[in-house]
């Protein structure tokens, strides 16, 4: 897998969403931009989904949780906040609040835990209580 390939996709997705997150249905850009991340995202399905699949079913195996793995485009947070960029100027960015797909295990019985799909790098974080608390899997 093309993981710094990936990474632009990915980052691409992040950053269309969180630009339709700041304007509202009015905008005459909103159809537009809705349609290109809709494009993007069955292409990371298509491009990545075995592999990515792959990984969250380890994931889902080490959590001890009996729910079904989704496609990747579902971990995707609705809301991403950027952090400041790296010495590259790349750009990490986080989750925070009700994000990502629930996952009930035991493990963590009455809390709400979450996965959530983000970019630079590549990762699968855990999303406890609205927090991100740690990197379940990542790229690089």
């Amino acid at each position: 897998m093309d993981f710094d390939k990936l990474d632009k996709e990915l980052s691409t997705i992040v950053e269309l969403r969180i630009r339709l997150s700041s304007i509202t249905y009015a905008d005459p850009d909103y159809d537009e931009i809705e349609e290109e991340l809709h494009d993007l995202e069955d292409t990371l399905n298509e491009q990545y989904g075995n592999e990515l699949e792959s990984k969250l079913e380890e994931i889902y195996a080490t959590l001890a949780s009996d729910n079904d793995v989704l496609l990747p485009s579902a971990y995707l947070a609705n809301k991403y906040i950027p952090m400041q960029p790296d010495a590259r100027g790349v750009v990490t960015y986080d989750v925070q609040g009700p994000e990502g797909v629930p996952i009930e295990s035991e493990q963590f019985d009455g809390q709400d835990v979450r996965i959530a799909l983000v970019p630079n790098p590549v990762r699968f974080v855990m999303v406890i209580n609205g927090r991100s608390l740690k990197d379940l899997w990542r790229s690089r």
